[in-house]
């Protein structure tokens, strides 16, 4: 009896725990499912757009008004990186983990107005709807037939508002950055027909890309001439000015002043956030740009102010034939961002919603930057910086000390390569032998978020003799 019940039991136990274990399987595989399925949809979120899952998250929100653009997420690093032409890696501002990581300010990514852009909220947004902006053409009546409006409009404003530049009598030409307005200001300014290529100078330090930019395309119109203080040959030639100047941040004039010379303008960092306005500036050919105004790299759009109707016209036909015009969408985005810089200097109809001034946040953040910067430097002893001339600004009504985009830092004590120095400390810099310089210098960006500008400012001040 006692054995029958036992096997019984025993019997009936290897049927239920058969019974369990096919339970417990399947519950098992739908439970990981489940968890699989969430975490996809999760990670989904995170990179939609351009995160592609590194971490950039340019995933576009879920709500939307009636006048905004879906609100974009990202993280504060960017972990992509690549090379930039001749100079140093072209990478993210942190690289790296620990306790010293890699600090890159080789490059001008000017990603500190961050904070006032998230501070404005919606004011500064736009919604294109799929059927709007599908035509190349925008003011067939204009010269530069693919410059929106809109767009030429608050450039006008902005200059009034700023007055750094006069724009009233100046015909308007928009490229994809400052980069090819450059570009088709060469083209524009050569003749067709010389026996050889216009030379092309620049006073060193100059820009570090001019050079390559130049003699890219290897035409047969212009060629890199090389530093206008040395530059003798008889015959035409097109001066740049940069001013205020890439690396140093000194005023320029031109230096050649000569009999068939062109000269062109580059005014880029020509704002208050990094120098005084001292007049307005009326020169043929003016280049300015939405990534230095406005800290709006990535919208790559500038724009020319032409005296010359002819230059104009041939600035705007080397843009068609290398692009067919520029992106509306760029156009109305930038648009709605100089306007809302002019709106946030006062100028605004909109008196229940006062905002900050965008210039004076700037300033703001550049002064206790060199602030920071001057007493790093004094503090390791083994560098030097440039000293700058305080000014009266007509903007902001009062005598200013410039702060510029870029520090020009030289190594003292007989550092002959202070790029190679640094790059020793974990900070990436770029050479002075890209701007036409000696190795002793290096170009330092004042441009980056808090935490990657801190952390340099922590690691210079630690190097000692």
């Amino acid at each position: 009896m006692g054995k029958t019940c036992d096997a019984q039991v025993r019997k009936s136990g290897g049927l239920g725990s058969g019974i369990s274990w096919r339970y417990l399987f399947m519950f098992s595989i739908m439970l990981n499912l489940s968890l699989l399925i969430s975490r996809f949809t999760q990670d989904h979120k995170t990179t939609t757009g351009l995160g592609l899952g590194l971490g950039l998250g340019f995933g576009l929100g879920a709500q939307q008004s009636k006048r905004d653009v879906s609100p974009l997420s990202f993280t504060d690093k960017a972990p992509v990186c690549g090379k930039m032409g001749s100079t140093n890696s072209y990478c993210a501002p942190i690289i790296g983990f620990g306790d010293e990581p890699l600090i890159n300010l080789d490059h001008g990514d000017p990603t500190m107005f961050e904070s006032f852009w998230r501070s404005m909220g919606d004011r500064s947004n736009i919604v294109i709807s799929g059927w709007q902006l599908m035509s190349y053409f925008s003011d067939i009546g204009n010269l530069c037939w693919f410059l929106e409006p809109e767009f030429a409009r608050q450039i006008r404003r902005l200059h009034q508002v700023v007055g750094n530049a006069r724009s009233e009598d100046r015909h308007i030409v928009v490229g994809t950055g400052s980069t090819q307005l450059f570009q088709a200001a060469l083209y524009a300014l050569s003749p067709s027909d010389a026996s050889e290529p216009t030379s092309v100078v620049s006073a060193a330090p100059f820009y570090s890309s001019y050079p390559s930019i130049t003699d890219y395309l290897k035409s047969g119109l212009y060629k890199w001439a090389g530093d206008a203080h040395t530059f003798v040959k008889k015959g035409p030639y097109i001066e740049l000015v940069t001013s205020p100047n890439n690396p140093d941040g000194y005023v320029r004039k031109a230096v050649i002043n000569r009999t068939g010379g062109i000269l062109v303008h580059d005014l880029a960092y020509y704002w208050p956030q990094y120098t005084p306005i001292t007049s307005q500036a009326d020169h043929d050919l003016m280049l300015f740009t939405v990534s230095k105004s406005t800290g709006h790299a990535g919208t790559r759009i500038g724009w020319a102010l032409v005296r010359d109707k002819e230059v104009a016209r041939r600035m705007t036909k080397f843009i068609e034939l290398n692009t067919i015009g520029v992106s509306k969408d760029s156009q109305l985005r930038a648009a709605k961002i100089l306007e809302t810089v002019s709106d946030s200097c006062g100028h605004s109809d909109d008196a229940d919603h006062p905002a900050e001034s965008f210039f004076e946040f700037g300033r703001q953040q550049m002064t206790k930057r060199w602030e920071q910067l001057r007493d790093a430097v004094v503090k390791s002893g083994m560098f030097s910086l440039p000293k700058f001339t305080n000014d009266f600004c007509n903007h902001a009504g009062q005598t200013i000390e410039p702060h510029p985009a870029f520090a020009w830092l030289k190594c003292e004590g007989g550092i002959e390569d202070c790029e190679s120095f640094l790059r020793g400390h974990k900070i990436l810099t770029r050479s002075g032998r890209h701007f036409g310089v000696d190795s002793t210098y290096v170009r330092i960006s004042m441009l980056d978020r808090d935490e990657t500008f801190n952390l340099f400012i922590e690691r210079l001040s630690g190097i000692r003799k």
